[in-house]
């Protein structure tokens, strides 16, 4: 009992009102699920739980990455972050929207790379003018992310083409899958070293502020990540259950619910946290959280999907995308690259970032 009351004041007040919110939004959308409340009011109740059990995932992670690093930060926060979107993924398959699967997938890469990232850049380049990062990092993500999302485009050129390959797209689709696991595997090291982010390339208030709410209990943000997975599990079910009927009653196609609307529920932790970052000036930490999730989307979430749609029955996935959705995110990929690799940011690159992300988004809002 005294162990409890420790841990609920080891928690800022917004984080209770975090967890207070995650609650009440899971115990609502759980009531729409089974009581008809209307397709669109199930739809927004579920996904706003499905962004709030994100945050909470953040919170807990933030807890327990503060103690080993930027990197290991980032690829904890990611891959743990990733998890909703994953359960999401995986329901809407079973339900055969693949055409959701597939722009969710393209989306929430897009979406971290130009609307988190560029919030973030704009929000810190406002409050701080020209911001700095580690050069060697930037170089380093930059480079895998080119590389991954390469790799993983590969089978959808191959398809346009009309090469031989073209006609085995299932089995090129898996040794793909296979090859960037294998990469991400080989990644995990080196992004797992504990570096000294906040030193002299850091500012002293930026240090200070990094601890100015108390940190969690170990049990309790190891405890909340458990609970909070199962959670988002059955809560992406109803996401789903409710996504096909509110497509239709608001009249938006597949293609667009998958990039925008999943992708952001899906990634609400880097949304908030790597905003948040670039607003204290920690940027190396906000590069690490943003950059490392559509990282390990195109290294692991995307492997997944394909793999598991083998044996989780319902349609099949394989990395064969539109014409239009592995354009734009070639060419965004590569605008990034650019951006981050002088290790060095302002704010109308955000603001540019932003404004690709408003243009891409309109374009798929007819399918």
């Amino acid at each position: 009992m005294n162990d409890s009351i420790g841990a609920v004041k080891s928690m800022s007040a917004g984080d209770r009102r975090l967890f207070a919110a995650a609650g009440l939004l899971t115990v609502f959308a759980g009531v729409t699920r089974y009581v008809d409340l209307g397709d669109v009011t199930a739809f927004v109740v579920s996904g706003l739980a499905l962004a709030a059990l994100a945050a909470l995932v953040g919170r807990s992670v933030d807890n327990l990455g503060d103690r080993f690093g930027a990197g290991a930060t980032g690829v904890l926060q990611s891959a743990l972050g990733n998890l909703p979107e994953l359960f999401v993924c995986v329901f809407a398959l079973r339900a055969h929207l693949t055409r959701v699967v597939e722009a969710a997938v393209i989306g929430s890469i897009l979406g971290n790379i130009l609307l988190v990232l560029g919030l973030a850049l704009l929000v810190g380049g406002l409050r701080h003018g020209t911001q700095r990062f580690d050069s060697n990092r930037a170089r380093v993500i930059s480079a895998l992310m080119v590389l991954a999302v390469a790799a993983m485009l590969v089978p959808s050129l191959a398809n346009y083409v009309h090469t031989p390959a073209a006609e085995h797209e299932r089995a090129l689709s898996v040794v793909a899958s296979i090859v960037l696991l294998i990469v991400f595997a080989a990644s995990v090291p080196s992004s797992l070293r504990r570096e000294d982010q906040l030193g002299d390339d850091q500012p002293g208030d930026a240090a200070a502020e990094a601890h100015d709410e108390p940190r969690w209990p170990v049990a309790l943000a190891v405890g909340t990540l458990a609970g909070t997975g199962l959670l988002a599990a059955l809560v992406s079910d109803w996401f789903v259950h409710a996504l096909d009927p509110a497509i239709h009653s608001l009249h938006i196609s597949q293609t667009f619910a998958g990039l925008v609307i999943v992708a952001i529920a899906g990634n609400a932790v880097e949304n908030v946290v790597g905003v948040q970052l670039a607003a204290r000036n920690r940027t190396d930490y906000a590069l690490s959280v943003i950059l490392n999730s559509p990282l390990q989307i195109a290294l692991v979430l995307a492997p997944l999907l394909v793999l598991l749609s083998f044996v989780i029955g319902g349609a099949t996935f394989v990395l064969v995308f539109p014409p239009l959705l592995v354009t734009t995110l070639a060419a965004s990929v590569l605008a990034v690259s650019f951006i981050i690799v002088d290790a060095e940011s302002v704010w109308l690159e955000g603001a540019a970032l932003l404004g690709l992300y408003a243009v891409i988004a309109a374009s798929f809002w007819w399918g």
